[in-house]
């Protein structure tokens, strides 16, 4: 199989995985801020869903850890394309993932 195709099929998967930890954390941060006007909408006392807020801070944290993580993976992965070979450039505006495949494609296209 051609690293090209390979290359192709791994980046795919990880800007879906970058897009899906952050799009965890915005409906994390979202839940937050629901659950806190709620709480003021219904004239309650602070204590009421501190538990709640207080676990749920805690899986925001957690999904930050993630999308750093994610970053961390993102530069090791872009290290190792450039150890096996390939040298494409992200160009364009828009969803990476399709930028990277007209970039593929085109490297695929020149060889």
């Amino acid at each position: 199989m051609e690293k090209v195709f390979v290359a192709q099929r791994v980046a795919t998967r990880l800007f879906a995985t970058e897009n899906a930890v952050d799009s965890a954390l915005v409906q994390a941060s979202e839940l937050m801020a629901d659950m806190l006007q709620a709480r003021k909408d219904l004239g309650l006392s602070a204590t009421v869903g501190d538990a709640a807020a207080a676990k749920l801070v805690e899986a925001i944290a957690a999904l930050g850890a993630a999308r750093t993580a994610m970053v961390g993976a993102h530069a090791q992965l872009e290290e190792t394309k450039l150890r096996i070979g390939l040298r494409t450039k992200m160009a364009g505006v828009g969803d990476k993932g399709e930028a990277m495949i007209a970039s593929l494609e085109s490297m695929r296209i020149a060889s």
